[in-house]
C-alpha cells in the first residue's frame, strides 16, 4: 500500500537533540575532547568578561560554533548561523536546545573579536596540546617545521603605489578596470589598500604572484600533531624566521632533531639551530651551491627517518586548505589571520586526537 505524501504538524517534540545524535557519531568524541579543553579555559574566560552588564554569548558555545565552521568548511559566519537555525547536529554540538534562538551574525562576529583581543585561540591551542601531552602522544625529541602561503582576502587591483597621491578616477567604482601590465610592482613601492599587511608572493619560479601571508607549523614526528604555529608577512626569509621563533619554546630536555625542506638549508639557519642544541635534519640544497648539511649529519639513520617523517606536515596544510577553509582567507590583518590560523590548527589536532584516543 502506498503511503500518503503528507506532512503532519506536531505541536510538541519529546525527542531531545542529545537522543537524535547517533552514539557512534564522530562529533561525539570531538565534543568530549572540546569540553575538557574548554573547562581548562574557564579562568581565562572569567578574566576577559566583565562581572556586570548584559550576558554575552557564552564563550564555550562561541568556540564550539567556530570549531564547527572549521570542521564543516562553512565559508561565512552568516551561513553558520543559518545552519544553527535548522541543523539539529550543530545545535547539539554547540549546546543549544531546539527552541533556543540563534544569534545575529553581526553580534556573533563582535563576540568573536572579544576572544581575539583575549588571545583565546593561542590558549585553546595550548590546552589541546596539553591534552595530547597528558596522554603521551607528543614527542619531545623529534620535530618538523614547514610553512605555506595563505592567499589573502584582497585583490591584485588593490595593490597600488604607496606614493601615488592622485590616482585617476575609476571607470567603475565597484569593479574598476586596472591595467598594470608592464608596471614593476614590488612590496617596497606598492601596498594593498584592502589589506595592507598582505604581501605579494609566489610559490616558485614561473608561478603566479598573489597577495599572501605565510603560515608556519612546528610538528612533532611521533603522531603528526602540531605543537606550535606562527603567521608572518610573506617575505623571502619568513620560513627560517618562523622556525627559529617556534623552536625556542621546545623544552630543552636534551638534543632534539628538526626536519625541514631545502629552504632551511642555509649556513646561518644551521648554525643558529646548533647553538640551540638542535640537530638540523633539513634536506640538502646542493643544486647550485654547497649544502650546509654534511656527512656528519646525513650518515646517521635518524636523518633518513626525519626526511621521511617531515612529509607528514603537508597533511596539516592540506587539511587546513581543503577542510579548514584556509584555501583563501576570510579575514584581513595579520592579527586576525594569526588568530584563525592558530584556531584551525588546533581543530586539526582535535581531529587527530579523536583518531588517536580510544572513545569512552
Amino acid at each position: 500500500m502506498r503511503g500518503p505524501d503528507e506532512q503532519s504538524q506536531h505541536l510538541f517534540s519529546y525527542v531531545s537533540p542529545e537522543k537524535r545524535v547517533p552514539a557512534n557519531h564522530p562529533l561525539r568524541a570531538i565534543r568530549q575532547i572540546t569540553d575538557r579543553v574548554l573547562a581548562k579555559l574557564s579562568p581565562t574566560f572569567t578574566q576577559i568578561y566583565a562581572k556586570i552588564g548584559r550576558p554575552s554569548i557564552a564563550p564555550e558555545k562561541l568556540l564550539r560554533a567556530l570549531l564547527l565552521q572549521v570542521l564543516y568548511t562553512v565559508r561565512s559566519e552568516r551561513l553558520l548561523m543559518e545552519q544553527l537555525e535548522y541543523n539539529l547536529l550543530f545545535r547539539w554540538f554547540v549546546g543549544l536546545n531546539v527552541d533556543d534562538p540563534v544569534w545575529d551574525p553581526t553580534v556573533f562576529s563582535k563576540n568573536r573579536d572579544r576572544l581575539l583581543a583575549g588571545d583565546v585561540a593561542a590558549a585553546f591551542f595550548q590546552a589541546v596540546r596539553a591534552e595530547a601531552e597528558a596522554r603521551d602522544l607528543v614527542s619531545d625529541e623529534h620535530f618538523t617545521v614547514d610553512g605555506t602561503l595563505l592567499e589573502a582576502w584582497a585583490s591584485l587591483k588593490s595593490f597600488k603605489q604607496v606614493d601615488d597621491p592622485d590616482p585617476p578616477p575609476p571607470d567603475d567604482p565597484g569593479n574598476p578596470t586596472v591595467d598594470f601590465h608592464g608596471e614593476r610592482r614590488t612590496n617596497d613601492t606598492h601596498a594593498s589598500t584592502t589589506d595592507p599587511d598582505a604581501k605579494l608572493a609566489r610559490k616558485g619560479k614561473g608561478k603566479e604572484a598573489k597577495l599572501s601571508y605565510t603560515g608556519h607549523v612546528l610538528m612533532e614526528n611521533r603522531n603528526g600533531l602540531a605543537v606550535n604555529v606562527a603567521v608572518l608577512a610573506a617575505t623571502g626569509t619568513a620560513e627560517r624566521d618562523a622556525a627559529l621563533e617556534m623552536v625556542v619554546d621546545i623544552p630543552n630536555l636534551g638534543r632534539v632533531t628538526l626536519g625541514g625542506d631545502k629552504n632551511y638549508d642555509t649556513a646561518d639557519m644551521v648554525e643558529a639551530l646548533r647553538e640551540l642544541n638542535i640537530t638540523p635534519h633539513v634536506a640538502q640544497n646542493d643544486t647550485n651551491r654547497r649544502s650546509a648539511i654534511d656527512a656528519r649529519t646525513t650518515r646517521h639513520p635518524g636523518y633518513a627517518i626525519s626526511q621521511q617523517k617531515r612529509k607528514r606536515v603537508e597533511e596539516i596544510f592540506g587539511w587546513l586548505k581543503t577542510v579548514g577553509g584556509l584555501g583563501k582567507l576570510r579575514h584581513r590583518g595579520i592579527e586576525r589571520v594569526e588568530w584563525i590560523f592558530t584556531f584551525a590548527v588546533a581543530a586539526y589536532n582535535v581531529v587527530r586526537l579523536r583518531n588517536l584516543v580510544p572513545t569512552s
